[in-house]
């Protein structure tokens, strides 16, 4: 069905634009710079992994000073 085909490839390439915004599907444009923006990511999570290491030791002195205070009162 050469006519069909015709007539569905000009109807989507007119519509293109439309079909992408309506399904909120992503375009070539939209990933282009998607390595660069995974890793950054990447990066922040390995950041907040070492600032939940770093907290949890603090929280883990404070609590160990926080029970020495409170043996000394008693």
């Amino acid at each position: 069905m050469p006519g069909f085909d015709d007539y569905m490839n000009t109807y989507l390439d007119r519509r293109m634009k439309n079909i992408v915004e309506e399904w909120n599907l992503g375009t070539m444009t939209d990933f282009g710079d998607y390595l660069v923006r995974l890793r950054s990511v990447e990066a922040e999570i390995l950041e907040m992994g070492d600032f939940t290491h770093e907290a949890k030791e603090k929280l883990t002195n404070m609590e160990e000073r926080l029970e020495k205070v409170r043996e000394e009162k008693q």
